[in-house]
């Protein structure tokens, strides 16, 4: 390097530090105390998963361009992942969460999460991401604001609400996790929850005396963002609010077409914006409702969520029927409608001043393509599995990310189908080999008869087609190439297929899965790793020095004030956080100048 390239780097760098600090580049610290309580969301006391001794956990708030460092204690019996869902660590899986890239957090460890929210915006959501804990609570709100240089494409709301809606078991975790070890599956929810509440008593019949319920309490006149994420197990829940318009702005990062709707279908782990005017009378009290889809009402009749929205003038309570469900429970017509009438807005700004749409999706040229393809569960070696192209995937006690930093061999074969196979299905740690800066077309084809909802994590990838029965080669003429929706979760109808398309520019080892959590544990997931042929340190932050060593990789783990008795977390330190940060603001710097 010569002195006057590292002259013109130094001030470069010093400029990039003083704006990202004048642009909210702010270092944004939480510590979470991760352990079990004791609640009663739905009448019966269960063990739950807290937060900070909060069920749900706090809401993230942080504004683009932050780096978040986030102290997790984990005071469970057994290990601890976070996932940030929809949140997109550019340049740094090793923060993801999963266990494809992290070991899992020991109990009565700590461990920091350090990574920058760059380039994003938007609502999303936090959850634990192993052992099945997801269905024991542990989740929360996850919020990137614009910075105040970026208009967002609606008037300022007058306050912000976070809504986390989910189906809920009254069984432990372990039990529900027991119950699929040994093949059974978990049936229908004993609820719907809304902010880790039980429904509220519209019905007496159906809704004993005694539980506790959400309610939202708001001011006439006024118009608030609600940020309403399905953090639930396996259900498509339609969410509403009598009396009231949904006038949908965003989801999970990208600015949508302004339409009201007065309900909306949120399948599991999908987020959205809606912008809700208070604008009726306060003769009483109005429902917020959350109720499944899809399923026979008469044997789900005990599912539904039940949350009250209070005026500060309101004169009475909320009674009467709720407001009514579209009524369909075998025509998708309705659904697949609704998810289809969700675009781009071309003209908002992102987390940049340039319009989201001067991503030319729609003309780029497709470099690989993938058919997965799901079924109803198999058996395999005598274990009830799921699988996508006839694949069951397995975790390797080794994490794939620390596999490849290791030159470990043999944990992982890059040998997964583009399109589903013939042969028998097996269990293999089967992962997707990405080009990186390709252009990526998957298709997912569900052959099973439940809705499926799927996620990639590190990524927003462009929702361009939906339709029944099979996907084929002529079905591409129905896509969507110029404002299909960015977004990193996306919903698949029964018998029905889901096209997505992808631009491969974040490397890493990135988690391909179905949200369905039951699913999920059971082996439908896989991996796309990305990896920069060029030698150039450039395009992906190195292993962080907290990392966690498992699986072959045990021995080199120091065991020492790693505890959470310990004064300071694992690599927490100030050094760290500084060391982090400049490269992060290295990185960015390269990016721009494309060095």
């Amino acid at each position: 390097m010569s002195p006057s390239w590292s002259w013109a780097v130094g001030v470069c760098l010093f400029r990039l530090f003083c704006g990202l600090c004048s642009a909210g580049g702010r270092i944004v610290s939480y510590d979470f105390n991760v352990s079990y309580i004791t609640a009663s969301p739905l009448g019966k006391p269960q063990q739950v998963i807290a937060i900070n001794n909060k069920f749900p956990g706090p809401t993230i708030n942080l504004t683009t361009n932050n780096v978040a460092v986030i102290n997790v204690h984990n005071k469970l019996d057994e290990g601890l992942l976070l996932h940030w869902s929809g949140v997109q660590q550019r340049r740094s899986s090793w923060q993801d969460g999963v266990l494809g890239t992290n070991c899992a957090i020991p109990p009565r460890w700590n461990w920091t999460y350090q990574f920058q929210v760059k380039d994003q915006i938007g609502s999303f959501f936090y959850f634990p991401s192993t052992n099945f804990q997801k269905a024991a609570g542990g989740y929360g709100g996850f919020i990137i604001n614009n910075r105040p240089i970026i208009p967002i494409p609606f008037p300022t709301p007058d306050g912000d609400i976070v809504i986390l809606i989910g189906d809920w078991y009254t069984r432990n975790h372990t039990d529900l996790r027991k119950s699929l070890n040994g093949g059974k599956a978990l049936g229908i929810p004993d609820g719907v929850l809304i902010n880790g509440k039980g429904p509220y008593q519209y019905n007496t019949t159906l809704v004993p005396q005694g539980i506790e319920h959400e309610i939202i309490t708001v001011h006439p006149g006024k118009t608030y963002r609600v940020r309403v994420h399905n953090v639930g197990i396996s259900t498509s829940l339609n969410f509403r609010i009598q009396n009231h318009s949904l006038l949908l702005i965003e989801s999970e990062g990208s600015y949508t077409v302004q339409q009201n709707y007065t309900n909306f279908d949120i399948h599991v782990g999908q987020s959205y914006s809606f912008l809700v005017t208070m604008d009726q009378n306060a003769s009483s009290d109005y429902y917020i409702v959350a109720s499944a889809r899809q399923v026979n009402e008469s044997l789900w009749k005990n599912v539904t969520g039940v949350g009250i929205l209070h005026y500060t003038n309101s004169k009475g309570k909320a009674s009467g029927p709720l407001p009514a469900a579209p009524d369909e429970l075998y025509d998708r017509f309705f659904s697949m409608n609704q998810a289809r009438s969700i675009r781009w807005n071309l003209t908002a700004s992102g987390a940049r001043p340039n319009p989201q749409g001067s991503f030319r999706y729609g003309s780029i040229n497709v470099t690989e393509v993938y058919v997965l393809k799901s079924t109803p569960s198999v058996m395999i070696n005598g274990k009830k599995r799921t699988t996508l192209n006839g694949i069951s995937y397995v975790n390797p006690s080794t994490p794939i990310r620390l596999a490849d930093q290791y030159k470990l061999k043999g944990i992982y074969k890059l040998d997964f189908p583009t399109r589903p196979h013939s042969g028998p299905p097996k269990m293999a740690t089967s992962v997707i080999n990405g080009t990186y800066k390709g252009f990526m077309e998957i298709v997912l084809q569900n052959n099973n008869t439940k809705m499926q909802s799927y996620h990639m994590s590190g990524y927003a990838f462009f929702v361009v087609g939906m339709g029944e029965g099979e996907w084929t080669e002529n079905s591409r003429s129905t896509y969507n190439k110029w404002d299909g929706i960015a977004r990193s979760t996306v919903q698949v109808y029964p018998g029905a297929w889901t096209a997505i398309l992808i631009s491969l520019d974040n490397v890493g080892v990135w988690n391909l899965r179905t949200e369905n959590l039951d699913s999920w544990y059971l082996g439908q997931e896989t991996y796309i790793r990305i990896v920069n042929p060029e030698t150039t340190n450039k395009t992906e932050l190195p292993i962080p020095d907290n990392a966690l060593l498992c699986g072959q990789l045990e021995y080199l783990q120091k065991n020492e004030s790693q505890s959470i008795s310990s004064a300071t977390s694992v690599g927490g330190g100030r050094l760290s956080l500084v060391v982090l940060t400049l490269l992060m603001m290295f990185y960015a710097l390269a990016e721009n100048l494309d060095l």
